[in-house]
């Protein structure tokens, strides 16, 4: 489990396809000496097991069912990426409750400053859209964000500086393909109610 408050930034130093998956390394400022074998990291929202590491670097495995969900099919060499380490008892909660499991992947459509904040308006895929709701969350590669407004299948959300400046939201343009996590309150709603579209 997670927050979607970022971390670390981290790069990726090593992508490579193994039997329809893929094998990544990413380099990191996190203490990794206390990160054991089989922990979970979420990359870009993207909730992945560590496989292997060292003093700087962690390694993750990834299957074809995440690369079908997500960008990670895209990284390469130099990737930067959005690091958050799960949840510790007593961890504080800054953002929302964030799986790390991606529902889909949005599109940014446009890209707006608005004094110093950034204003975002995003696509999503039909089947996703009725779980996004004004005022309510979502993670974008990992980051935890409300939404302000929603119409049909594109919302809107506002990046403060600061989100801009530590996170990987600062070097999207329009047309990038973004991971997609909704509310998973908003999904067991729906699925209670009989409503899952996804």
């Amino acid at each position: 489990m997670f927050t979607g408050i970022i971390k670390d930034k981290g790069t990726v130093i090593r992508a490579e396809d193994i039997n329809g998956g893929r094998r990544m390394s990413v380099r990191t400022s996190f203490d990794l000496s206390r990160t054991e074998i089989g922990s979970s990291i979420a990359c870009d929202g993207c909730c992945l097991t560590v496989v292997e590491k060292d003093r700087d670097s962690f390694t993750v495995d990834i299957s074809s069912e995440t690369l079908s969900k997500t960008t990670l099919g895209n990284w390469q060499a130099g990737t930067i990426v959005n690091l958050e380490q799960s949840l510790k008892m007593g961890d504080e909660m800054g953002g929302h409750m964030v799986s790390g499991h991606v529902d889909g992947v949005a599109t940014l459509t446009d890209l707006k400053q608005d004094g110093e904040a950034y204003r975002l308006t995003i696509q999503v895929p039909d089947a996703l859209a009725a779980y996004i709701a004004p005022k309510g969350s979502v993670a974008l590669n990992g980051v935890s964000l409300t939404v302000n407004e929603v119409e049909g299948s594109t919302f809107g959300v506002c990046i403060i500086p600061h989100t801009w400046d530590v996170t990987t939201i600062g070097q999207l343009q329009a047309g990038d393909r973004i991971n997609l996590e909704v509310d998973m309150l908003a999904r067991y709603v729906a699925r209670i109610l009989g409503k899952d579209a996804a």
